[in-house]
């Protein structure tokens, strides 16, 4: 009788760089792989926002879990979201969409599963000002991005005008960077000539940051160079402020100096401030480990949970070394977990070393032609800094007809400033069924 050997099972908890470099490494090693996740693709997150800001399709910066890791024999996708992990029993419980539960054992646990926004307690915020870590999130932006100019073309007076016609990001990171440029360029350039009552180029672009700079991690020199960029592209820089309060009509802020100050504006958007998932911390009670004030989960050098080698941490959650929430940080913890496991199952006697993070720079983008890389010494920025960014995304993203998609995307984008992508929809809420239950009086139109 043939003997039946199951093999070592191996859980991984999220479908992102991270997750995703992890699941790569054990292709082919005698492991049974599953991969679970709350969404069933594969998002290229540093892309975000350029599919918020038309550039991009959804196709072009998300691929099925499934199509990506098709390949890889040894692993299966789950569409399930990860709620608690019982480390005695090595279990992993998550729930399935629309109801019902699955438990999943396993002899080897990787933990990949990100941060989500934060909004430092105030999650009232959450209505009126959307953050952009999720595919949803991105179509959220676009539809109050695009909807503004159309509201504004209607709007009753002048100040309701102005009202739509202004948009403020909080945070000066690079996410909160990158969307500022893009809503300039949108406003100067994609929708030039395209309205009879307003004109775009008009939009006020405010970005709000609690320190006293812009994409400050890229030091001094980079960050002055971003903050005259967004200036001469039209950006009104906050710098030192703090947000006190955010409705559906504006926000308000308080400087250095105590001062509050009141900005109408009807589209706000979060870019500031991340936290770790409920998972984290429900995995962090049941293993004793130690979590930042953001909720990462103190590591080994080795990647794994103290007092727990069987559970290995890695990307966005994971701290080690104040390491940045990074793409590259994400693929580096996510291979080198994989490697761990493959080694052990392998049962090779040498071990592997600590891990070691090879920083390979980091890269924002400010408009057409003008981008900020920092790799170790190497500074760059203006168009040097542009063409540098453009080699990396494409290298990174996920499959042929993504990168050959976003070149052609980019490239109409650059030559021409137009962009495809700016379909949006808005719920039948939004529109009366019948013009007559319309509220308040009609808009006298030139």
């Amino acid at each position: 009788m043939e003997d039946h050997v199951t093999p070592r099972r191996v859980v991984i908890i999220g479908g992102g760089f991270a997750g995703l470099f992890a699941a790569r490494a054990l292709r082919r090693a005698p492991v049974a792989v599953t991969v679970v996740d709350r969404r069933a693709h594969h998002l290229f997150q540093p892309l975000l926002y350029q599919c918020a800001a038309g550039i991009l399709s959804e196709g072009q910066i998300a691929q099925p879990l499934r199509a990506v890791l098709r390949r890889h024999h040894n692993v299966r996708c789950l569409l399930a979201d990860a709620t608690d992990v019982d480390v005695t029993s090595r279990l992993v419980h998550a729930g399935r969409p629309g109801g019902g539960t699955v438990v999943l054992p396993y002899d080897d646990l990787i933990v990949a599963v990100g941060m989500r926004q934060s909004y430092f307690g105030h999650d009232e915020f959450a209505a009126h000002a959307p953050g952009m870590k999720t595919l949803d999130d991105a179509l959220e932006i676009r539809r109050r991005l695009y909807r503004a100019f159309e509201m504004a073309e209607t709007a009753a007076d002048e100040e309701e005008r102005r009202q739509w016609l202004t948009f403020a990001l909080v945070g000066g990171g690079p996410t909160g960077v990158e969307l500022a440029g893009q809503i300039r360029e949108i406003a100067g350039h994609t929708l030039d000539r395209e309205f009879r009552t307003i004109d775009p180029a008009e939009a006020r672009v405010l970005l709000f940051e609690g320190s006293g700079a812009v994409l400050g991690t890229f030091g001094p020199a980079l960050a002055g160079r971003a903050a005259q960029a967004l200036s001469d592209l039209g950006v009104e820089l906050h710098l030192g402020t703090r947000v006190t309060d955010i409705d559906a009509d504006g926000l308000t802020v308080r400087d250095g100096e105590g001062t509050s100050t009141r900005f109408a504006a009807r589209t706000v958007l979060w870019t500031a401030g991340v936290e770790a998932p409920p998972v984290a911390r429900a995995l962090a009670r049941a293993a004793g480990a130690t979590q930042d004030r953001a909720g990462r989960l103190a590591v080994e050098p080795d990647l794994t949970l103290a007092g727990h080698p069987e559970i290995r941490v890695v990307g966005d959650v994971m701290g080690l070394n104040h390491l940045p929430g990074l793409a590259e940080v994400a693929m580096q913890t996510g291979a080198y977990a994989g490697r761990a496991v493959r080694h052990a199952v392998e049962g090779r006697k040498k071990p592997l070393k600590p891990f070691r993070y090879l920083d390979l720079g980091s890269a924002a983008y400010i408009c057409r032609g003008r981008a900020v890389v920092k790799a170790g010494s190497l500074h760059l920025s203006g168009v040097p800094g542009w063409l540098t960014w453009l080699f990396i995304h494409v290298a990174f993203l996920t499959g042929f007809r993504s990168r050959f998609g976003a070149v052609l995307s980019w490239a109409v984008v650059f030559a021409s400033g137009a962009r495809r992508e700016r379909a949006f929809t808005l719920p039948d809420t939004a529109m009366p069924a019948d013009p007559a239950a319309g509220s308040g009086a009609a808009t006298p139109l030139p």
